[in-house]
């Protein structure tokens, strides 16, 4: 049961053809502070979904502050994936994710825990659409 709520190395997005064809390609929807861009992979990686972090240098000038962005926005995509891993094994489906923090302000844990399950139900509606377009 633990490792279902891990967040290694096979899940992280780092290909850097992959992120660049993600921010060209791929759609996008926003719940504010947080952005966030999908793809579905076409070739086979090593893990179903491939997920990024991301904070603007522009509002964070210091890296102590970007950093702590990125790791609450980890955690608690780490903390609330569940749902879109189930989805995407039982549609047999590979996804790029990038969650960009866009707000000028430092986030709360709190705030972030309360919109990441949000933001997780938005993007599972619009797979599913994508699915019930395609078929």
């Amino acid at each position: 049961m633990a490792s279902s709520f891990s967040y290694g190395k096979a899940e992280k997005l780092k290909s850097r053809k992959q992120v660049e064809q993600l921010f060209a390609a791929g759609k996008s929807f926003a719940i504010f502070p947080i952005k966030v861009f999908y793809m579905e992979i076409k070739e086979p990686v090593d893990f179903p979904i491939k997920v990024g972090v991301g904070v603007s240098s522009r509002y964070f000038k210091k890296a102590v502050d970007r950093n702590r962005v990125k790791r609450l926005l980890r955690e608690n995509y780490r903390v609330n994936k569940l749902p879109l891993h189930a989805f995407t094994t039982t549609n047999n489906k590979q996804v790029a994710l990038f969650f960009l923090y866009t707000d000028k302000v430092l986030p709360s844990f709190e705030l972030l825990q309360q919109k990441m399950p949000l933001v997780i139900n938005k993007l599972l509606t619009k797979l599913h659409e994508n699915i019930t377009a395609n078929t």
